[in-house]
């Protein structure tokens, strides 16, 4: 099993970040790395179980299973069922924690997925660095920080 984990400081209150990235279908409107998206059969975007069916700016097409969503924690949950990455039993979990000093947020995103051996260094750097860190990059960037 291999785990990622990546954090960040967002200079925005929690309540504005989760606004922001709520939306299980708003990939879109806010990651970099995500060219469109849908959420298949028509369902609401925040019910449990719905699928969002989305492609990458590099062509790739992903569908992902949303696990659970929480306000109070402000936490989103999904897992991966299809993927050109080759991962396998992928689950990740997007949570904001408010910093009281500041109105701040502090941000982690992780994931625990199995993949072919050999692969473990190349997906941890994809999906940490290219995924996770670059959309976290792009939020800290909206709400006017973060790497230019």
């Amino acid at each position: 099993m291999v785990r990622v984990y990546v954090s960040s400081v967002i200079d925005a209150s929690a309540d504005r970040v989760w606004a922001r990235i709520r939306d299980f279908n708003g990939l879109p409107q806010w990651h970099p790395g995500i060219a469109d998206s849908r959420i298949e059969n028509g369902e609401a975007a925040d019910r449990i179980g719905c699928i969002r069916h989305f492609h990458t700016r590099d062509g790739g097409m992903i569908r992902e299973r949303l696990l659970a969503l929480s306000d109070y924690d402000y936490s989103c949950t999904y897992s991966i069922l299809e993927s050109p990455m080759g991962v396998e039993n992928y689950v990740s979990t997007l949570k904001l924690t408010p910093i009281t000093d500041g109105g701040r947020t502090f941000a982690e995103w992780s994931a625990e997925f199995d993949c072919a051996e050999g692969r473990e260094r190349e997906l941890t750097e994809t999906v940490g660095g290219g995924v996770f860190q670059g959309g976290l990059e792009a939020l800290k960037r909206h709400f006017g920080g973060g790497r230019r």
